[in-house]
């Protein structure tokens, strides 16, 4: 027998059995948007690499945001990392409801991360979450249609443009829809398309004093402009249309614009599920030249909920997932159209990457949005496609009800922006903000 060959053996299945007897499960709720479906594909990679195991509960956004919302407010110890965005984040950590991030190795480089979304994923300079990818949102055009309507596309167009031309690429006989934007209810799905739509239209949420705004002439306009050009030129049902059933009617032509997550572009570019792929366009989304575009800003990032028994592996998780590693593996497997992005810099000074079409438009549309100014008139809080204040979600849920039923013909706009008004003003009332 060979002593040191069996040393040897005996050392890595010593080696091995440690791993097993330190391994974790984690559970992870996530999204169902491509980008983690993507990236459920390769956790065969992590458990090979830390010998953690994971189970993903995926859903739907809306409710994903109800189930990780009662789990963390509750303490009800579901999850072990959570996928959570901009406005959580923030509020969470604040509240010491999320695991701090302040010691991920000097290999993840966490300065990497673009200063928006590091910003945007912290509370006093600590960050909270770390971003899987980031968006802002843009444009995507057929470029076929538009050039069939006699009509260009401008890199920075306006809202009465965009309106023109949804009526003009409408052929209702051929089943194609103008344009195809969020209708439905939800703060973070139709409530945040129309929040940051108003914004170009010189609307806001409150005024210094904490008022509710729905009763002005801003917000009328900006609700009777989209019901109007969704009414001529949107697809049916459009008022119950969120993120992924807009996706798909675009990959199958049925959409002559989507203005939506600037994520979206690797999906309706892959030729494997997008019939239309090779004549897609992009522009920065619409303004109506007051100084505001109605582009909005966010990240899909994980984070930790505190008092978790399994945080030193949804740390390693985490650097896994969020790491140019990571984007590395996607690139090899699936090319550089195909990975997630929008979080760090490093992505866009890569040249590979600064040929994929829509890599500039997306960081444009990026720095283009600021949560800290983005209202036409001043406001008393932070955000883009939403106030960054802890009652905004539930109030926001219930206007963004409001408007889909004005939308689907159940009431006027008139009577929706009146509701409004006068729910987000007894709820400020009793949270003591009036």
């Amino acid at each position: 027998m060979n002593f040191k060959l069996t040393l040897a053996a005996a050392a890595v299945t010593s080696l091995l059995a440690a791993n097993a007897a330190t391994a974790d499960n984690l559970v992870i709720a996530t999204v169902n948007n491509g980008d983690m479906i993507r990236m459920q594909g390769y956790t065969d990679d992590f458990t090979a690499k830390t010998g953690h195991t994971v189970e993903w509960v995926t859903l739907e956004e809306n409710v994903l945001r109800q189930r990780v919302t009662t789990d963390i407010t509750t303490k009800g110890g579901a999850f072990d990392l959570m996928t959570i965005g901009m406005y959580e984040t923030p509020i969470w950590g604040a509240n010491g409801w999320l695991v701090p991030l302040d010691d991920l190795s000097e290999e993840y480089n966490v300065d990497d991360i673009l200063p928006a979304m590091a910003g945007g994923l912290s509370h006093e300079g600590t960050l909270y979450a770390a971003p899987f990818y980031g968006e802002s949102s843009m444009i995507m055009y057929r470029t076929d249609l538009m050039e069939a309507a006699g009509m260009e596309m401008p890199d920075a167009p306006t809202w009465e443009f965009v309106a023109e031309a949804a009526r003009a690429m409408t052929d209702r006989d051929a089943e194609i829809n103008g344009i195809c934007l969020r209708g439905k209810a939800g703060w973070g799905e139709g409530g945040a398309f129309i929040t940051a739509m108003s914004n170009s239209f010189g609307a806001r949420w409150f005024d210094e004093d904490w008022n509710a705004q729905f009763d002005t002439q801003e917000w009328a306009d900006t609700l009777n402009f989209y019901a109007d050009m969704m009414g001529d030129a949107g697809p049916p049902g459009y008022a119950t249309n969120g993120f992924n059933e807009n996706l798909s009617l675009f990959q199958q032509g049925k959409c002559g614009m989507w203005i939506d997550a600037t994520v979206a572009a690797s999906f309706v570019t892959n030729a494997e599920d997008s019939t239309v792929a090779d004549s897609v366009g992009f522009a920065l989304a619409p303004d109506n030249g007051l100084g505001k575009r109605s582009n909005w800003l966010w990240a899909w990032a994980l984070g930790i909920p505190a008092g978790t028994q399994k945080e030193a592996a949804a740390k390693e998780f985490i650097e896994w997932a969020t790491s140019t590693s990571y984007i590395d593996l996607v690139a090899e497997k699936e090319g550089w159209a195909n990975v997630p992005p929008g979080a760090r810099a490093s992505l866009y000074e890569n040249p590979d990457y600064q040929e994929v079409p829509f890599a500039a438009m997306t960081l444009e549309s990026i720095l283009s949005a600021d949560p800290n100014d983005s209202t036409v008139q001043p406001t008393p809080y932070v955000g883009v496609q939403f106030a960054a204040i802890p009652e905004f979600a539930g109030i926001a849920t219930e206007v963004s009800q409001e408007f889909s039923a004005a939308y689907a013909g159940q009431q006027t706009v008139e009577e929706a922006l009146e509701k409004a008004q006068a729910l987000t003003n007894d709820a400020m009332e009793a949270a003591g903000y009036r």
